[in-house]
């Protein structure tokens, strides 16, 4: 039991640490920047911002005990509305209260693929933000780097699953990286991400 604390400790101080993160590269995106390209190639930086802003206004109803039928088509579509960045701010704010509330991290949720403990979906959701967060970084010409310990924790949750996630399509090929490649560009090849490369559209171009 008390490793088990720790773990969710651990687990909302970085899921905490994921969504400021992203936070702040969405307050960094120019006006002119919402519509550029960004490393996940079907989605726009507002695209990449509107999926981030959906998954968290998912965990309060999912951490609720609600099912994915229950809330139905609710967040369907575009959910920034005029101001995506007050949009992503609410939801975040929302969904870091509903994990951090009592006894949240002991339920399960329903999720697509199935039932799972809260702790993981936490997890999932610290992960998805911070390899989120590089993207939009890339896309806007933001400050690229992620914490350390959130890029090992990506590291250990993901690596035993190498296949699992090439096989899912979700993401591109997994890339070589030399052996002495650093933490972040190995979590970046695994999912078919390279370091570097320069913002899609740069935020003093308004033509």
């Amino acid at each position: 039991m008390r490793d088990d604390s720790e773990r969710g400790r651990t687990v909302l101080r970085l899921h905490a640490e994921a969504l400021a993160s992203f936070g702040r590269r969405v307050h960094g995106v120019a006006c002119n920047q919402w519509v550029a390209g960004t490393p996940c190639r079907a989605w726009s930086v507002r695209n990449l911002v509107d999926h981030l802003t959906t998954e968290q206004l998912w965990a309060p109803e999912l951490l609720a005990g609600r099912t994915i039928a229950e809330v139905g088509s609710r967040f369907d579509g575009d959910v920034l509305g005029e101001d995506p960045v007050a949009a992503w701010t609410a939801a975040a704010a929302a969904a870091r209260a509903a994990f951090n509330a009592p006894g949240a991290l002991d339920r399960t949720v329903q999720l697509s693929y199935g039932v799972t403990s809260a702790l993981d979906y936490c997890a999932e959701m610290t992960i998805d933000a911070a390899v989120h967060t590089w993207d939009l970084a890339r896309a806007s010409g933001g400050d690229a780097h992620l914490a350390p310990e959130l890029v090992e924790f990506a590291l250990d949750r993901l690596v035993p699953h190498t296949a699992e996630l090439e096989a899912s399509g979700l993401f591109d090929p997994p890339l070589e990286t030399s052996p002495d490649a650093d933490p972040l560009t190995r979590l970046l090849a695994l999912l078919g991400r390279r370091a570097g490369g320069r913002p899609a559209l740069d935020p003093e171009q308004t033509g």
